[in-house]
């Protein structure tokens, strides 16, 4: 009866994250980021986000407020795979119905992305990142969890400002069922690199100083991060790709205002 119970939550559970995963058109004010020009710009250890359009991409930029809506992060050639069109697989991403998976970047064409870069690791904690987040590939969320998944059936569910980023914790919190952000947030945690940490005051210790506080940082959990989170941490830099490509104003072509009213 128990594997009965746990086939049929599995099949909703399924039917669900399909039905969330379907793309439907929003408008978006940024054109889509070119390929080749965020290929160019893209080192080990960035963060992509995504503006997304499918229906989950919709409630989680509702609930964050936010133009993000997916990360991943990039790898390299760190996974030693190729899509089928020989492009190398090196955004690492947890998607709702393949769990974590490597894939190229064809799949965000058409959408608006946005680098996100750590500042300061060397190398050896970069090689670290990467490993700890590659070694997570294959990783699925539990579809058993239906419940989790019907909580995005709305687009903008009336949820309470204060409740928004903890609706978005999927899952029981078990490592293995990470959602994009979480499985990020916890890598960078592995190297001790700060996303947006929790900052406690306490008085200070100094003897010459009895009024002054002293600021500590806590590590914020992992569950509680959003894509948007590395967007407006004060640690990452925001790369573009069209102006890493070096932007020129100069050659940009222009309508005039005789042109537009003749057109």
């Amino acid at each position: 009866m128990v594997g009965l119970l746990n086939g049929i939550t599995r099949w909703i559970g399924g039917r669900l994250s399909r039905y969330l995963s379907q793309t439907r058109h929003t408008h978006s004010l940024a054109a889509p980021t070119d390929p080749g020009r965020l290929m160019a710009c893209v080192l080990p250890g960035d963060v992509l986000l995504v503006e997304g359009q499918s229906r989950f991409s919709v409630a989680i930029k509702y609930l964050t407020q936010s133009t993000w809506s997916h990360a991943a992060l990039f790898v390299g050639d760190a996974s030693g795979l190729a899509d089928d069109q020989g492009r190398t697989r090196c955004f690492l991403e947890a998607d709702l119905r393949d769990g974590v998976r490597v894939v190229s970047v064809a799949e965000y064409a058409g959408l608006h992305c946005r680098v996100c870069r750590p500042v300061g690791l060397d190398p050896t904690e970069i090689d670290a990142l990467v490993r700890f987040a590659m070694a997570r590939l294959g990783h699925q969320y539990d579809l058993k969890n239906v419940i989790d998944l019907a909580r995005y059936l709305l687009p903008t569910p009336p949820v309470p400002l204060r409740w928004r980023r903890r609706m978005l914790a999927l899952g029981s919190g078990d490592p293995t069922r990470a959602i994009c952000s979480t499985l990020i947030a916890q890598a960078f945690q592995s190297v001790r690199y700060p996303i947006l940490p929790l900052i406690e005051a306490l008085p200070s210790k100094d003897p010459m100083c009895p009024g002054c506080m002293d600021e500590f940082l806590r590590v914020r959990h992992h569950s509680l991060f959003v894509p948007r989170d590395f967007d407006v941490s004060p640690y990452f830099a925001v790369i573009k790709p069209t102006l890493a490509a070096g932007f020129d104003h100069r050659v940009l072509a222009w309508r005039g205002a005789a042109e537009q009213a003749a057109a």
